[in-house]
């Protein structure tokens, strides 16, 4: 991820900056095999939701930016003309090649890239889809503005994150524990906070899918390189949200085994 150019004469903003893609980089180098294998995201039930509500056409060509090991781009693959990957980190995108050459598919790219500045040309692309990378992005709205720019005129943007409550206090908590657990988080951010990205693109949502990404708390733990190393901290932050839901993810307890649920959703707009 290269270094915001709205802070290039700020020596704070851009030590931030740079700290902030490095943290990602740290993070997601040492997460990318565990990732890769984290059958709660990459599962044909929730892959096929974006399939379904992007609907491709053979014809189409799609970009996943911070497409991680690859799995949104492999889903589409079979059922669109080319698919293109493109993420920060190298350790990722060497996943995504490892699925891509494990499923013998022979219509995708993988590019290291960053966000705010894709290297592609205005309308290069008929979908143009992200999906739970928004809340590590510092500068939302750009990354948001870069799809919407490189997406052709009829052609469909699909956002997908985890979201936030919208009560404060639960919203605070979720973060909390998301940026122990993972410190290149930047924050969860409630609903209205994405469908206004879309909003001021002037490009109405024309669907809204929401899903849940549930866990149970130790195997969440095992995938996750808190803090610290603090894996103790993390758990116990988990087990003190149970009661009344405190984070807002549906906590809940069966003996000794904890679950919590990431409320996620999915929005659809057609570019004009």
């Amino acid at each position: 991820m290269t270094a915001d150019p709205s802070v290039r004469n700020s020596p704070s903003a851009a030590f931030a900056a740079h700290a902030h893609a490095a943290a990602i980089d740290d993070q997601f180098t040492r997460q990318a095999e565990r990732f890769a294998q984290a059958t709660e995201l990459h599962n044909d039930a929730v892959l096929s939701l974006l399939v379904e509500a992007a609907a491709p056409q053979a014809s189409d060509e799609l970009l996943d930016i911070a497409c991680g090991p690859g799995s949104v781009v492999a889903t589409f693959a079979p059922a669109v003309r080319r698919a293109i990957g493109l993420d920060a980190t190298e350790a990722m995108l060497d996943e995504a090649r490892a699925l891509a050459k494990a499923g013998g598919l022979r219509n995708v790219e993988w590019r290291r890239g960053d966000v705010y500045a894709l290297p592609f040309g205005d309308g290069d692309f008929d979908i143009v889809t992200c999906r739970f990378a928004f809340h590590h992005f510092k500068h939302p709205a750009r990354a948001f503005a870069e799809m919407v720019r490189v997406c052709r005129s009829g052609g469909r943007i699909l956002l997908c994150d985890a979201v936030a409550s919208d009560d404060q206090a639960k919203a605070a908590a979720f973060n909390a524990m998301e940026k122990r657990r993972d410190p290149s988080t930047v924050a969860m951010r409630p609903l209205g906070f994405l469908s206004a990205l879309f909003a001021e693109a002037r490009m109405p949502v024309s669907q809204m899918r929401h899903f849940q990404i549930r866990y149970e708390r130790e195997a969440l733990i095992g995938k996750s390189f808190p803090v610290g190393g603090d894996r103790a901290g993390l758990r116990r932050m988990i087990d003190e949200a149970v009661a009344e839901d405190r984070m807002g993810m549906g906590a809940r307890r069966d003996g000794d085994r904890v679950e919590i649920g990431y409320p996620s959703v999915i929005l659809v707009a057609k570019k004009p």
